[in-house]
């Protein structure tokens, strides 16, 4: 089971639906609750400090970067 802090919010979802075309697929709502869930998650990680400088990111990604 998801843990609390991994659910959605349910206003958000919604609003993300009516935000949709009328017409939808399965899975163009599947990928807007993926999008949600990883923008959320990201805000998250960002109000706790699980962050890093873009120059401490490079310093850690130095090998993919040349």
């Amino acid at each position: 089971m998801a843990k609390r802090t991994d659910l959605l919010d349910k206003k958000k979802v919604l609003k993300s639906i009516r935000s949709m075309p009328d017409k939808f697929s399965v899975d163009d709502v599947v990928d807007r609750m993926i999008i949600l869930e990883k923008l959320e998650r990201a805000i998250a990680d960002s109000e706790a400090g699980r962050t890093f400088t873009l120059a401490e990111a490079k310093k850690r990604h130095a090998k993919w970067l040349k």
